[in-house]
């Protein structure tokens, strides 16, 4: 291919926003390969590996694992490659390490069977920190499997508070900060200026590099990574508003959904369409994936993303539709903005059961107005989506 065709720096904004970025263009066999020897770099000579999504969560819990042990090598993994990452330690790590998996939720137990059995095998100990919403049966048989699983309140915790509670150790309270300022982004909160930094930062910058840095000062970031946020943000901004004047307003079985399309923020989109009405947001990925955001009239994000190859929080999943078979599958895909993909996860709405609908089947009369629409509890884009 040549290379000028996917080459980013002098693409115009307005096609940069609905195309995918240089790395989709880039064959799996060749990302594997790299992969392969970043893990094995990683991973040699070390007494702990971990196994965490490359967000500010997950990059938080590398940063307090390596205060308590010193160090321990680093196998980045999105939702949607979770047993790549399992695997990698499986298959690169010393015998009878420490192994941690943070931030990260298998949709189904046989999505990682035999790549945890294989850690298992390897590893001295697995302990897995989380905090998504995770299915009783996969709990179950992660934990038969032979590991040390704690699933935090996705309501109250990030998967930071359940390593900072989880491991024995007195963690100063840089620490303690850092975990309290990443669970205010990851939650959604928005009552911490600081939290919207961390999770740019950690976004833009290589994962070793935003370690060290968190490690060196907690959530108060220096200078230098102040000025790359204020310059990467005037881009940052441009595609938001791209991507919210490109969608629409949608009426979806009692719901008011917002839906686009673009390489932008989704959070930043979903507040938008908040303010505009908005219960629960949808934002389609260049890429593929998507991010679904909700707001107190939607907590089941989760229950829609579960049902297009996903999951997630009650306010925030991920989804990557099973619908791209071929390039021309994505051709359409970028040149429709998305359109079927929209139309896969608004079905997901679609097929919800209404609160007020279950509760006048189940009770009669009385029951059908008790509770709002939306009320039970339901994202980066990669999935895992992983997010993102």
């Amino acid at each position: 291919m040549d290379e000028s065709l996917i080459e980013q720096d002098d693409m115009s904004l307005a096609r940069k926003s609905v195309l995918p970025g240089t790395g989709f263009f880039v064959p799996d066999e060749v990302d594997e390969e790299r992969r392969e020897r970043e893990a094995a770099e990683a991973l040699a000579g070390q007494s702990v590996a971990v196994v965490a999504d490359p967000d500010a969560d997950g990059l938080a819990c590398v940063a307090l694992l390596r205060e308590v042990y010193g160090d321990a090598g680093l196998v980045p993994a999105g939702p949607h490659d979770l047993e790549e990452g399992m695997e990698l330690v499986a298959e690169y790590g010393e015998p009878g390490l420490d192994v941690f998996v943070c931030d990260l939720c298998p949709d189904k137990f046989e999505y990682v069977d035999e790549e945890l059995s294989a850690l298992v095998e390897t590893a001295g100990s697995v302990r897995w920190f989380d905090h998504h919403q995770w299915d009783d049966d996969v709990a179950a048989k992660v934990r038969d499997a032979g590991v040390d699983l704690v699933v935090g309140n996705s309501d109250e915790e990030c998967t930071a508070d359940v390593a900072v509670r989880s491991l024995e150790y007195d963690f100063d309270e840089q620490y303690v900060d850092l975990a309290a300022v990443t669970r205010d982004h990851d939650l959604w909160l928005r009552e911490d200026p600081r939290s919207d930094d961390l999770a740019d930062l950690a976004y833009w910058l290589d994962p070793e590099e935003y370690i060290d840095i968190v490690r060196e000062g907690g959530a108060d970031l220096p200078a230098d990574a102040q000025e790359l946020l204020a310059e990467r943000r005037v881009e940052k901004e441009a595609l938001i508003e791209k991507a919210v004047d490109r969608g629409e307003i949608r009426e979806v079985n009692g719901w008011t959904v917002g839906v686009t399309y673009g390489r932008c923020s989704q959070n930043e989109v979903a507040e938008a369409f908040r303010e505009q009405g908005a219960d629960a947001s949808v934002v389609v990925k260049p890429a593929g994936s998507a991010s679904i955001r909700g707001t107190d009239r939607f907590e089941r994000c989760h229950e829609v993303a579960g049902q297009v190859n996903g999951g997630g929080h009650p306010k925030a999943a991920g989804c990557k539709p099973d619908i791209y078979d071929d390039m021309l599958d994505y051709a359409h895909h970028w040149t429709t903005r998305g359109a079927t993909a929209k139309q896969v996860i608004l079905d997901g709405f679609r097929h919800l059961e209404r609160e007020d609908e279950a509760g006048a089947d189940e009770g009669g009369a009385d029951d059908a107005g008790a509770d709002e629409a939306g009320d039970d509890d339901g994202d980066d884009d990669d999935a895992s989506a992983a997010a993102e």
